[in-house]
């Protein structure tokens, strides 16, 4: 089993676990594995399929990969690390706010990861379109472990037996609305994923954030949340918000203006014309001192825990398997 290997030198006060976290869905995504103080993924890359596995040794970070795809994880290694992300301006932009000052301190480590991958994040995107977590990370699992099955159980490169390979947007795109449904996965999302992997190609070749948001919400059920979603961590994009969110909004205003309620999240019978519920024209306004970098200011605060009161009951979990 040939393997190549990078090292990677973080700077001080990096903070690797959480860095990383934020790449799978869960502790149980089964494209990822964190255990024992490492790292891993697996991927299909432009030259073939590849798994990477990052772990500390002593200062450094040691890079692995596996596969046919391994020159190409490889040299992505730093970009899912997240060493690539650039904070430059934000320490002054965080002064404008005590709360977001104290964040950016308390987790000035984290870093976002920008994975350079674009349809193996909007599986799972699409996935939490207007859903519980719980019935997202079901569907998606679900669609993982099917397509598995369907590819003849192809195996991912490396020693992680258990890692298994994100569909093939090709296999997906050839796949029809019904077969999502055992999956718990109802006919708008997997239209939209179909339309998505059909492509995909297209998606991957966006040479940036600004281009790949552009692509993708010209596509049918293809948003700007979805959107956010996804080109923060394909180009670890630190100012993608993600607009349409049912929490963010309400976390923003109880975070930075005390707010309990952002407003109201309908934005009424212009939304598809692009209009904005109230909701997230506050969000957006109480960020807009931090542009560039909003998206980041979204991910510290949530990092510190400063989600807004919840009243009433949670959503009912449900499934569309049985239909």
């Amino acid at each position: 089993m040939t393997e190549v290997t990078r090292r990677l030198v973080p700077p001080p006060g990096y903070d690797f676990a959480r860095t990383v976290r934020a790449l799978p869905m869960g502790r149980h995504d089964p494209c990822f594995r964190i255990a024992d103080g490492s790292f891993w993924w697996t991927t299909r890359t432009p030259d073939g399929t590849a798994t990477l596995g990052l772990r500390r040794d002593g200062t450094e970070l040691a890079a692995t990969a596996w596969g046919a795809g391994r020159e190409w994880i490889l040299a992505q290694a730093d970009g899912v690390a997240g060493l690539r992300d650039d904070l430059t301006g934000f320490s002054e932009l965080a002064r404008a706010h005590p709360v977001v000052t104290r964040v950016a301190k308390v987790y000035s480590g984290h870093r976002i990861a920008a994975t350079g991958r674009v349809f193996q994040r909007l599986l799972r995107a699409v996935m939490e379109q207007k859903v519980t977590g719980k019935e997202a990370y079901h569907g998606y699992a679900a669609a993982v472990r099917h397509f598995h099955r369907l590819a003849g159980s192809e195996p991912a490169p490396g020693p992680l037996p258990t890692l298994l390979l994100p569909p093939d947007p090709a296999a997906v795109a050839a796949t029809p609305y019904w077969a999502f449904h055992p999956l718990g996965v109802e006919q708008k999302r997997a239209d939209a994923l179909c339309r998505v992997a059909a492509v995909a190609d297209q998606l991957e070749a966006a040479p940036d954030a600004v281009a790949l948001t552009t692509r993708l919400t010209s596509i049918r059920g293809i948003g700007p949340w979805t959107a956010a979603e996804v080109s923060r961590i394909a180009f670890g994009d630190p100012d993608a918000v993600s607009v349409g969110d049912y929490h963010i909004p309400h976390m923003v205003a109880w975070a930075l203006a005390g707010e309990v309620r952002a407003g109201a999240r309908d934005a009424g019978p212009d939304a598809r014309k692009g209009d904005l519920s109230p909701a997230d024209k506050r969000m957006l306004a109480l960020l807009e001192p931090f542009r560039g970098h909003r998206g980041r200011v979204c991910i510290l605060l949530e990092l510190g825990g400063l989600m807004a009161p919840r009243f009433g009951p949670r959503m009912p979990i449900r499934s569309f398997a049985a239909y």
